[in-house]
């Protein structure tokens, strides 16, 4: 029974990690976003918010792939739009 609880540390931590991100420097999520009303992101949900849900779902191998795919298209020549986690 204990191993199963550790084996979800790491992914947990890195999620704490993201949440931290988000609150504290984020510009869609923290207090910067009051410059940005309409969002800084093009995506939805947001990157920051697509890689929480990713990894929380699929854990920090394939979540973290996942998230990396979607930070690497995230770039001035993407049209953005609605990307959920599948």
């Amino acid at each position: 029974m204990k191993s199963q609880i550790f084996k979800y540390y790491p992914r947990y931590f890195i999620l704490v990690l993201i949440k931290l991100y988000q609150r504290t420097l984020s510009l869609d999520h923290g207090p910067l976003k009051e410059m940005f009303p309409g969002g800084y992101c093009k995506y939805h949900p947001t990157c920051s918010e697509y890689g929480f849900q990713s990894i929380k779902k699929y854990g920090i191998l394939k979540g973290g792939v996942k998230t990396t795919w979607r930070i690497c298209r995230c770039n001035p020549w993407s049209k953005g739009g609605d990307d959920p986690v599948e």
